[in-house]
């Protein structure tokens, strides 16, 4: 096998190895049934429910990845034993550096880009017209790419910035995808200390 063969096959095997684990969070959450509760992307979201519920769904997917994992990891192992071993070493290098970031999640370090906090900050947000301790009259909290504010009187209620939350994306396809593999579902805009 020649030298370029083999660089194509390990980055062949690399790029499944990086994209399969990854399945759950970019297209499962992406059908029609998943999203007739939201406003189609990039549109911000009313804080609702189905908000809460959609972020604790995406949780779970994220977190499911490491079930997924172990598919190309020991696909990859026995590709490098018995079958061809640059694609192999290729799905095991890249499903190997995913395994280590999500374990790397557990231990410290960038937190996941959905976690059970942020669904509580949320839920709270939107009990604050119950309570009374809402920012106006007509209290209409939404998320918006940078942070949650009230549409009717403009006030920031939260500076937490807007993950990928599994709406169909409107940017077109090979450009969202890659920029959902580059992102890992992580809010691709934040403000900076300064600014908060």
């Amino acid at each position: 096998m020649s030298f370029l063969a083999a660089v194509g096959y390990f980055v062949l095997g690399g790029s499944i190895g990086h994209i399969l684990p990854r399945f759950p969070t970019l297209l499962m959450s992406r059908t029609k049934g998943f999203n007739t509760n939201f406003p189609q992307h990039p549109e911000a979201i009313p804080l609702s429910p189905y908000l809460t519920q959609r972020v604790l769904h995406m949780r779970m997917f994220y977190w499911m990845g490491l079930i997924v994992v172990l598919f190309p990891l020991i696909l990859g192992i026995a590709s490098v034993r018995w079958g061809n071993a640059a694609f192999g070493f290729g799905m095991w290098i890249a499903s190997g550096w995913y395994l280590l970031n999500r374990i790397q999640s557990l231990i410290g370090g960038q937190t996941p880009p959905w976690t059970k906090e942020m669904a509580i900050e949320l839920q709270m947000i939107s009990n604050r017209e119950e309570y009374g301790s809402s920012c106006c009259n007509w209290f209409s909290p939404y998320w918006q790419v940078t942070g949650v504010v009230c549409v009717n009187c403009d006030s920031k209620l939260s500076n937490m910035p807007r993950p990928d939350l599994g709406r169909k994306r409107t940017d077109r396809k090979p450009l969202g995808f890659l920029r959902l593999l580059m992102s890992d579902g992580y809010p691709m805009v934040a403000l900076s200390d300064e600014e908060e």
